[in-house]
């Protein structure tokens, strides 16, 4: 049996506060937050941080939103906001 090819949503946040944690240190602390089961590939530069998240029946892109919206105003992440470009 063939399966299609997967199917992931590319989430990117951005360091807004030259302060903040880089993103070395913050891609931990994203990743730590998020639900432990998604399947997750990060690229992390100092002021950038893009999450390739696979979707599944469980995990649609409307959840992926919700959860990284949430994650995002956690205080151990202030200085970073998600990019909507």
């Amino acid at each position: 049996m063939t399966t299609g090819p997967a199917e992931y949503v590319d989430v990117v946040a951005v360091r807004d506060d030259r302060s903040a944690p880089a993103g070395e240190t913050t891609v931990i602390r994203l990743l730590g937050l998020l639900p432990g089961h998604w399947s997750c590939i990060p690229e992390v530069a100092p002021d950038r941080i893009r999450l390739r998240i696979g979707l599944d029946p469980a995990t649609n892109r409307t959840a992926v939103s919700s959860a990284v919206s949430r994650v995002l105003a956690d205080s151990a992440l202030r200085g970073w906001s998600r990019d909507q470009a």
